[in-house]
């Protein structure tokens, strides 16, 4: 259940879970799950560094292909000129670093505007080959010690990989309100924008903008998913501690009145996510994405750099090639928190591998809260008492009232509902990646590094079969009693399914790649 902090923190079996985000801490890291905020930053991110770093800060003004003047940047006027002023104008400002370390928040602002000027410095040559209509080819193959040093020794105190994150650089810290008075507000003229940018990103209405602040729209609902998978668990909790009894225990009603509430809740978080993603074909057009696409390439599986990167000035390396994932929007903690609180099982292939191997790249606490949600999940046997499932898979109806077989049904309503979010926000992604890279270019890996035709069908297709799984376990269309609105959902899950397959298996053939 979890005793009180200093009103500010509940400890869920000794996880803090924040309620008031503390912004003005600097001794905590920027990125710790609250109520409030969900997965966002605890405060609004730093824009303005200190003095020392004017050097740096020259140069991410001038980068942008567009800078914010409206003329062209180091990245518009070709033959290398941001690596130029990269050699000719950045000292190794690391000691600098080590001056501020203490204060959190700033590191994790000097983590991403270092990131972004990595990432721009390796693929400056792949984006003048990509404006010239020629393929990528290879990007630089070194990152110089007055760039490698301080990003490594930002990501070590920030506890990120030292190669822009999606969390910690690319989107999530990455925006300022123009009117903080006004705070969120999305509708034109927006009152957010992004700090740095490659391309036309400054212009609020470019496609890059619109592409990166979809994402953080997006985030800004998650505050109800951790209230409601918190509530969630808790419920179980109590339900399952109230008494030895086996009927008890499957039912507990006033528990399943908490969970139905904590799934409502979750419910109502996820349509307002998957609506505001929806706008993103209106936000960020999709033959505009692969010219910005460039700069958040990883490492990792990519064929500009057949060998990884050599960081300059790193003891620890000894010289030796390093290796990371690129910034991707599928490291948002949102729809993984679902996944680890309703149990959805991936299946054993290469390419659940590589989900497992981004849950490295997230925030730490993001890591852990995911982690911990997942183990307590398992631990209390939520998905089972929840749906009120037996040892055998089938229901236990027949032990049960009226009145609690009532409040089961909604139960699993409810979660047939949730997971049917998870389905479309997944759906729409795979949409995405077909519109927007499938039709726009051969490349055949996400930034990621992720194969783009096969991961996201391999997690979408899980999704799919668990929710079939599960409604025939809950009686179907006939025994059910869940409803028409359950009934549409399955019928429409059905449809989904095959129609994937179709198109999974038409661009593989098209790519010459394998399915599996």
């Amino acid at each position: 259940m979890g005793s009180q902090g200093k009103d500010t923190t509940t400890y869920h079996d000794d996880f803090p879970i924040l309620h008031d985000p503390r912004p003005d801490d600097v001794s905590t890291h920027a990125f710790m799950v609250s109520t409030t905020r969900g997965f966002l930053p605890r405060m609004d991110p730093i824009v303005t560094l200190p003095a020392e770093f004017d050097p740096l800060e020259s140069i991410l003004q001038r980068m942008p292909v567009t800078t914010a003047s409206g003329e062209p940047g180091l990245l518009a006027q070709g033959n290398g000129q941001l690596g130029e002023a990269v050699h000719k104008e950045l000292p190794d400002l690391t000691e600098f670093v080590d001056k501020y370390r203490h204060d959190l928040p700033l590191m994790n602002a000097l983590y991403r505007d270092y990131s972004f000027l990595a990432s721009a410095y390796l693929l400056e040559p792949c984006h003048e080959r990509f404006v010239m209509g020629e393929g990528y080819g290879l990007g630089r193959q070194v990152l110089p010690a007055n760039v490698a040093r301080p990003i490594a020794r930002c990501a070590e105190i920030c506890e990120f990989k030292p190669f822009m994150e999606y969390a910690g650089s690319y989107a999530l810290f990455n925006y300022r309100l123009v009117d903080s008075s006004l705070g969120f507000s999305f509708s034109e003229p927006s009152n957010v924008r992004l700090i740095r940018a490659f391309e036309h990103g400054l212009d609020p209405t470019s496609s890059e903008a619109g592409f990166v602040l979809v994402h953080i729209d997006m985030v800004r609902h998650s505050g109800p998913l951790v209230a409601g998978a918190v509530a969630s668990l808790d419920a179980c909790r109590r339900s399952t501690l109230s008494s030895s009894s086996t009927r008890l225990e499957m039912t507990g009603l006033s528990g399943r009145q908490s969970l139905n509430v904590s799934l409502s809740q979750m419910l109502a978080a996820l349509k307002k996510i998957n609506a505001i993603m929806e706008t993103m074909w209106k936000r960020s057009k999709p033959d505009d994405y692969t010219s910005f696409r460039t700069f958040i390439f990883g490492i990792t599986k990519q064929s500009m750099f057949p060998n990884g990167v050599v960081y300059e000035g790193l003891p620890d390396s000894n010289g030796s090639p390093l290796s990371f994932r690129g910034e991707s929007g599928a490291n948002d903690s949102m729809i993984p928190l679902m996944d680890n609180l309703l149990q959805i099982p991936m299946p054993d292939t290469p390419l659940t591998k590589i989900l497992d191997d981004f849950r490295s790249y997230r925030p730490s606490n993001h890591r852990a809260f995911l982690e911990w949600v997942k183990r307590g999940s398992e631990e209390v046997g939520l998905r089972r008492w929840a749906l009120a499932l037996g040892d055998s898979g089938r229901g236990s109806d027949d032990a049960m009232t009226e009145e609690e077989m009532a409040e089961v049904r909604h139960s699993r309503s409810l979660w047939i509902q949730v997971l049917n979010h998870v389905r479309d926000f997944r759906w729409r992604h795979w949409c995405f990646a077909r519109e927007y890279i499938l039709k726009q270019t051969s490349h055949p890996t996400a930034t990621g590094g992720s194969p783009i035709v096969t991961w996201l069908p391999n997690q979408l297709q899980a999704v799919m079969g668990h929710m079939m799984g599960l409604y025939e376990r809950m009686g179907g269309d006939e025994a059910g009693g869940l409803g028409e609105g359950c009934k549409d959902i399955m019928e429409l899950v059905r449809r989904q399914d095959e129609t994937l397959k179709k198109e999974v298996r038409k661009y593989c053939e098209e790519r010459g790649v394998s399915g599996a």
